[in-house]
């Protein structure tokens, strides 16, 4: 059984709007969601990027649906604000709420004007926070010198259970390093080979907890509007790392994308106007064994996908809720 969560898009979508989805997504059939907690958006045309953890405290409260979010700790937040923020919404809505933690994109975190580091220190650095975090949410004071910096701090506002924390990777070799200490796994849509290497280095390296893929599809009532939709909102992302991970700006990005082809979008989307094979492609994730499905609809308005969706797609699937999150100690 399968959990089928819809991706709340702050790059896209304004806030106040991205929350009426949200909740109109729940009432066609969505059992989760989730969002990623960016500072710039990947294209001047999305257009937005609302504040993450402001929106989940909101979406949290007027919805039923357990959130994910994807946030990197170490540059433009310290590792003991996040844990603040994990703690403060696990406690008020306790078993709805997990964070997955990355080692970060140059374009969000520049702002704070340090040197952006190279991915084996960003990925030692997260480490770093990821123990900072698990321990202050155990309630330890932590004092810590290395990569970050942590004196003494203390979390007074305690969730009863510590969610879980997940482990984002896109290559098999950041799976299997994320396993020594997550408590899930989440990627994006890739190759069938590349997504079966993802899970497998995962779990062979120990990784335990749900494993949690987001989808990128576009959908309308034609392949062509699809396939337009799809390339105007998306032909930023469909580039390989260190290429997002390192590129600054907005407009660095949108100079990129323009040579980006729509048959190469539909590399990294799922573009169909078909609402059947939009549900074989999800079946197949499915059989794959992933437990938790986001579907980000990569448009900027919502209401016929989810809509389209909530009768036609979601019904064939019989999506399930989630466990409520029980992270390991």
């Amino acid at each position: 059984m399968t959990v089928i969560g819809f991706h709340c898009s702050h790059e896209q979508i304004s806030p106040a709007q991205l929350l009426r989805d949200v909740q109109h997504a729940e009432q066609a059939g969505f059992t989760a969601a989730m969002s990623s907690d960016h500072l710039s958006p990947w294209s001047a045309r999305q257009g937005e990027s609302g504040f993450a953890w402001a929106f989940l405290g909101a979406a949290l409260a007027t919805t039923g649906l357990p959130f994910g979010v994807v946030n990197a700790p170490g540059q433009r937040y310290h590792p003991a604000i996040i844990a603040q923020a994990i703690a403060t919404l696990a406690q008020m809505f306790p078993g709805r709420f997990w964070a997955a933690l990355g080692s970060g994109e140059a374009s969000n975190e520049r702002v704070t004007g340090e040197v952006w580091p190279r991915k084996e220190v960003r990925d030692q650095r997260l480490i770093e926070c990821v123990h900072v975090i698990r321990r202050l949410l155990q309630g330890e004071e932590v004092t810590h010198e290395g990569l970050v910096h942590v004196n003494r701090a203390r979390l007074w506002t305690l969730p009863e259970t510590v969610p879980d924390l997940v482990g984002p990777a896109v290559t098999p070799e950041t799976a299997a390093r994320h396993a020594a200490w997550a408590d899930g796994l989440i990627t994006v849509n890739q190759p069938d080979d590349t997504l079966r290497k993802v899970m497998a280095a995962y779990r062979e390296a120990g990784g335990r907890g749900p494993v949690r893929l987001q989808i990128h599809l576009s959908w309308a009532p034609s392949d062509e509007q699809a396939l337009t939709i799809a390339h105007d909102q998306w032909r930023n992302n469909v580039f390989a790392p260190p290429v997002s991970w390192d590129t600054e700006t907005v407009e660095a990005f949108d100079v990129i994308g323009d040579a980006v082809s729509p048959e190469k979008v539909k590399e990294s989307v799922l573009v169909s106007s078909d609402l059947g094979q939009h549900a074989e492609w999800l079946q197949h994730h499915i059989e794959q064994g992933w437990d938790e499905l986001y579907l980000h609809f990569v448009g900027q308005r919502q209401a016929e996908f989810i809509d389209a969706f909530g009768e036609h797609v979601l019904p064939q699937l019989s999506p399930t809720t989630p466990q409520p999150a029980a992270a390991l100690s």
